[in-house]
C-alpha cells in the first residue's frame, strides 16, 4: 500500500549535554521517511533551498525505500533551518533560531505520480496547508495529521476543520489537554474523536503512548533504554509516527490492534533515534537490529 509524507526538510544544528552538531539533516519529513524506509515503501514530499547540501540528499536517498520524485528543489531560495539546545535532563529544550526559508513560500508540489497515495501522514505544518495537500491524495484509504501547541493557538478553526476531514490525529498529551482543556490525556482522546478522527495518539514522553480508538483504548509504555544511551531526542516523535504509519500502510489496516502494533514499532525505531544526532543512527540501521530489538521491547511491554 501506498504511504506518503508531507512536513519539512531542515538543515539542524544542536546543542546537548551529551554534545553538539552543526548543520544536520533534519525535518519531520527527514525522520519519518527515514524511518518508514525499513517496513515499508514512503513517499516524500518536501521543499528545500539551493542551499541544502547535496550530502543530505545523498543521506535521504541511501534510504532505499524512500521516493524522492517529490523532493522540490528552489534554486533561489533558503531550506529551513532549526537550531535548538537540549536542558540537562535532555526532556526540555530551547529553540535558538529558526530560518523559515521555503517555509515563507508556497507548499511543495505533489507528483501526479503521488495522487494514488493510499496512506498519507500530514507532518506538522500549518492546517490549512495540510489540508490543501490532503486534497491532493483523492484514492486516500487512511489520512494522519500531526499537530503542535502552536496551531492550537494560532489556528484552531483551521485545525478543527482538517480534523473532520482526516482518520487519525497524533499529538503528545499537553496539547491534546491543552485543545480540549481537559486535565487527562484519555478524556482529551475522546473530546478530539468527537471533532472527526477514528482514532487519536497521544504520546506521553518517557511515559509511553495512549491510543484513542473508536473501538477501545489501547496503551504502549516507553522503550526501557538507559540515560546513557540517549544522545539526541530530535527527531523521536517523527520516527515514531514514521514506524507507526509504516506498519500500518504493509498491514493495511488502521483497526485498534493494528494500531496498537505499529504503536510499538514507532517506539522501536524512535529507540534507534535518540541513540545518535541527527538521522546516524538510523543511517547506520539494519532490519536485523530492528527485528531484535521488537522482540526485547514485546518480552518487555508484553505487546503483540
Amino acid at each position: 500500500m501506498s504511504l506518503i509524507v508531507t512536513g519539512t526538510i531542515g538543515i539542524d544544528t544542536l546543542h546537548a549535554p551529551t554534545g553538539s552538531a552543526e548543520g544536520v539533516l533534519g525535518g519531520s519529513c527527514s525522520y519519518f521517511a527515514a524511518a518508514a524506509s525499513f517496513l515499508s515503501p514512503v513517499r516524500l514530499v518536501g521543499a528545500v533551498g539551493g542551499d541544502f547540501p547535496a550530502e543530505h540528499a545523498e543521506l535521504l536517498a541511501s534510504f532505499k525505500g524512500v521516493c524522492l520524485k517529490g523532493l522540490d528543489r528552489r534554486p533561489s531560495s533558503r531550506t529551513f533551518a532549526w537550531g535548538g539546545r537540549y536542558l540537562d535532563d535532555m526532556n526540555r529544550r530551547e529553540t535558538l533560531f529558526t530560518e523559515l526559508g521555503v517555509l515563507e513560500e508556497a507548499p511543495p508540489k505533489v507528483p501526479a505520480a503521488y495522487h494514488d497515495s493510499q496512506y498519507v501522514f500530514l507532518g506538522n505544518t500549518h492546517p490549512s496547508v495540510q489540508m490543501d495537500l490532503l486534497h491532493q491524495f483523492p484514492h486516500r484509504s487512511l489520512a494522519v495529521c500531526d499537530t503542535m501547541d502552536l496551531w492550537i493557538n494560532i489556528a484552531r478553526p483551521e485545525l478543527l476543520a482538517l480534523f473532520k476531514e482526516v482518520d487519525g490525529v497524533v499529538l503528545n498529551d499537553q496539547e491534546a489537554m491543552q485543545l480540549t482543556e481537559s486535565r487527562n490525556a484519555i478524556t482529551a482522546g475522546r473530546g478530539i474523536l468527537d471533532l472527526g478522527p477514528r482514532f487519536v495518539v497521544v504520546k506521553k514522553g518517557e511515559h509511553g503512548a495512549v491510543l484513542i480508538h473508536r473501538d477501545g483504548v489501547a496503551t504502549i509504555p516507553a522503550f526501557p533504554a538507559d540515560a546513557s544511551q540517549v544522545i539526541d531526542p530530535t527527531g523521536a516523535g517523527d520516527t515514531f509516527a514514521g514506524g507507526l504509519m509504516a506498519h500500518v500502510a504493509r498491514t493495511g489496516s488502521s483497526d485498534l490492534a493494528t494500531v496498537q502494533q505499529g504503536m510499538a514499532w514507532g517506539t522501536v525505531m524512535a529507540s534507534f533515534t535518540i541513540e545518535a544526532f541527527g538521522l546516524e543512527r538510523l543511517r547506520r540501521l539494519d532490519l536485523h537490529q530492528i527485528n531484535e530489538r521488537m522482540k526485547l521491547f514485546r518480552t518487555a511491554a508484553k505487546v503483540g
